[in-house]
């Protein structure tokens, strides 16, 4: 894998892991169309993707840091009125990751099989698009409900939701907003759970990763690719969440366009091109 190679996949998990328009979909389709061949075959792709992840997961944490320093003043019952509310936001966060968490483990072949197959991972992009558009006409018209207001129905209905995202073309950012303003969150609160989602489950897949790996796979390549998705996910989280909170009618759309879009023009290019 070439340097400009492993800089472009970076910023596209930066970019994509937080994007509602799936970043399995786009690493598994983009090096098809652009004629890498089949880099994820090569030496030092599982440490670009694990430190890409990591950068990744860090960027959220650094986001949403303070909602994290409540949860754990929350868990030692130090956070004055906000201790129960805020603990139990947390195991609720907590419920909503074990859906997605479990499916992974039980289906990891089948899905690593899948993680190759671009004309398939474009497919999905298209059925992303689908499932965001119907989603938004699906949501409740009765008010909203607020994060402390969430039932662990909900949450674990969100779970289940994100777990739909293990398939390539599926984004797990952009079905778990889903979940969430169909259980009756607006946009901004929707997003705000499903970041704080990510984290542990980023983190998850990065730590599942590393042991499979010798200390010295980890080379300046992965250091950028750290530093590069770290950046662009950082920036993309802080983009979105001002995005969320100020289109909160149809605020998938776009993104429902782009993704149908751009997967019927990957299997265009892979059949024609």
């Amino acid at each position: 894998m070439t340097v400009f190679q492993a800089l472009i996949i970076s910023i596209l998990q930066g970019v994509t892991e937080l994007f509602p328009i799936s970043s399995l979909g786009h690493t598994v389709v983009l090096p098809a169309m652009l004629g890498w061949g089949e880099i994820e075959k090569s030496s030092n792709f599982l440490p670009l993707v694990v430190t890409m992840h990591l950068g990744t997961a860090v960027a959220l944490l650094a986001y949403f840091w303070r909602d994290w320093f409540d949860f754990a003043k929350s868990i030692v019952g130090r956070n004055g009125d906000r201790t129960f509310l805020d603990r139990r936001l947390f195991l609720l966060l907590i419920v909503a990751t074990v859906p997605a968490a479990v499916i992974g483990f039980l289906f990891e072949k089948i899905l690593r099989q899948a993680f190759s197959t671009p004309m398939l991972a474009a497919i999905f992009l298209i059925v992303n698009g689908i499932i965001l558009l119907v989603g938004e006409r699906m949501r409740r018209e009765d008010g909203s409900i607020s994060l402390d207001e969430l039932t662990w129905e909900g949450a674990l209905a969100i779970g289940f939701a994100q777990a739909t995202a293990l398939i390539p073309g599926i984004s797990r950012s952009g079905v778990t907003v889903l979940g969430g303003i169909i259980v009756g969150m607006k946009h901004s609160d929707a997003a705000r759970f499903a970041f704080l989602m990510a984290t542990p489950i980023i983190f998850g897949a990065a730590g599942h990763q590393i042991p499979k790996l010798d200390h010295h796979e980890f080379g300046w390549l992965a250091v950028m690719a750290f530093a590069v998705s770290g950046v662009f996910a950082y920036g993309s989280t802080v983009f979105l969440m001002r995005y969320f909170k100020s289109h909160d009618n149809g605020a998938l759309n776009p993104f429902a366009y782009y993704c149908a879009i751009f997967g019927f023009t990957a299997i265009a290019w892979l059949n024609f091109m």
